[in-house]
């Protein structure tokens, strides 16, 4: 049997070992057990790794089995991982595919919260093809604001997919309320809009900053799990919090990975 854990943050649903299968193909893994009908279901695959400078890195899987180098809400569920299997103390930093991140447990007994540094973002362009802001937060991001909730409800998922499929990034859609900005995300790799993408919020965190139009150093961001996300910048530096859920211990029978898919 090979164990794993299933963790939820702002609904993006992770599975998370430190031991790997050995001798088998670890795309192929992420593929079969993120299968929501087949599999266990997940919108990725994380395995952490002993570092010598850090408390661990990590390899990232999406669920279609390609490799991301960044996720922010998949950084606040491994941090909790490591810190309850005592990989790593309350407050440490770990490596990703887009360098060092730092995690923080503000609450060590559930309900789970913690804290992401999720670093410094790079822009590429405001305002090009007709609205579109792109940077980079870790992993590539396109952003748009549109003005009314009832823009942002009928913006097409298949638009939203033209833009990932041109620019080879997440595509982002936004939309200013009472509460805070609404926020969908398309993901590359899982191919569709997600209940919550941590770098998709920073993304636009980032725009609003580039834009002018942050008041303050916080904002609320509500992705379509519908939680109140607070998200805080210093220059460019940007971190969040959020309740982290741990779900589940899964054991996979090694039968299952030998099963042709």
């Amino acid at each position: 049997m090979l164990e794993l854990e299933k963790y939820s943050a702002s609904g993006n649903d992770f599975l998370i070992t430190h031991i790997p299968p050995s001798n088998f193909d670890l795309a192929l893994f992420a593929r079969k057990v993120c299968d929501r009908h087949q599999g266990i279901g997940a919108d990725g695959l994380v395995i952490l790794y002993p570092h010598e400078k850090y408390a661990y890195q990590w390899r990232f899987y999406n669920s279609d089995g390609s490799l991301a180098s960044m996720c922010g809400n998949a950084s606040r569920c491994v941090g909790l991982y490591a810190f309850l299997h005592s990989l790593a103390p309350q407050k440490h930093q770990f490596l990703s595919g887009a360098g060092m991140i730092e995690v923080e447990i503000l609450s060590t007994q559930a309900p789970y919260r913690v804290l992401s540094h999720l670093g410094t973002y790079q822009l590429f362009a405001l305002n090009q093809d007709n609205g579109w802001d792109f940077f980079n937060t870790g992993v590539p991001h396109l952003v748009r604001f549109v003005k009314t909730l009832e823009e942002f409800q009928i913006f097409s998922i298949e638009s939203m997919k033209d833009m990932r499929l041109q620019y080879d990034a997440n595509v982002n859609i936004v939309c200013k309320t009472q509460e805070g900005y609404r926020i969908k995300t398309y993901e590359r790799g899982v191919e569709d809009i997600t209940l919550a993408c941590g770098t998709g919020m920073a993304s636009v965190v980032a725009s609003l900053k580039e834009r002018g139009e942050l008041e303050g150093d916080e904002v609320i961001l509500i992705p379509p799990s519908d939680e109140l996300i607070k998200f805080r910048i210093q220059e460019k530096n940007i971190s969040f919090e959020g309740e982290v859920k741990r779900i589940a211990k899964c054991q996979i029978d090694l039968s299952f990975l030998g099963a042709s898919e």
